[in-house]
């Protein structure tokens, strides 16, 4: 991988997405709606796919009953417990998972925590990983902070990830990302991807 025009060696690389699924793609998020993000991560998968190269497809999902959950003390609070429908969890159908896909089910932001996403990681001989999904301040910035501290080189998909709030998308794209590793547009990734 450069920092220049991105290289990827499809035989060590996998896409990461981030809970595309049902209960969190319904959330109003920006700079881009989440069927724009949903579109460009699966033509991300696709090509992936194509190469032979692992896509894994992470989904956040917890008890109904809450207790599974994280809840400690925080300024900002837990929403109340509410009923969710059946398909929460789901991957929305729109990304075509196929079985051939490794599907992470996390109990918190992160996706490496108390999870096998490094185990099957590990085991399939990835080096880098390519981030996107929904939250870029949450659940994608939380796996990149894991992923970089176990020494996985990453590329974050700009306009393959939103968030609720622009600001804090923007903010984790302008401070945080920067550090963690490369920053590209799925066009980019995608011309990588078929570059090798």
């Amino acid at each position: 991988m450069t920092t220049s025009e991105l290289t990827l060696d499809m035989n060590s690389t996998a896409l990461v997405l981030i809970d595309l699924q049902h209960g969190i793609v319904a959330l109003d998020v920006h700079p881009q709606p989440s069927a724009d993000v949903i579109a460009r991560s699966r033509q991300l998968a696709d090509a992936f796919r194509q190469a032979g190269a692992p896509v894994v497809l992470v989904t956040v999902g917890n008890r109904s009953d809450g207790r599974d959950g994280l809840m400690p003390p925080c300024e900002a609070g837990y929403p109340p417990a509410s009923v969710r429908p059946d398909n929460w969890s789901t991957v929305v159908p729109e990304m075509g998972a196929q079985a051939s896909d490794i599907q992470i089910t996390k109990r918190q932001w992160g996706a490496f925590y108390g999870t096998e996403l490094d185990l099957q990681l590990r085991r399939r001989g990835v080096k880098t990983i390519v981030l996107g999904g929904i939250s870029t301040h949450v659940g994608v910035e939380s796996t990149a902070r894991d992923a970089y501290e176990r020494g996985y080189a990453q590329v974050f998909v700009s306009d393959g990830m939103a968030s609720p709030s622009a600001d804090a998308h923007a903010n984790t794209l302008k401070f945080v990302f920067p550090r963690l590793g490369l920053i590209r547009t799925a066009q980019q990734v995608l011309d990588a991807a078929q570059r090798r």
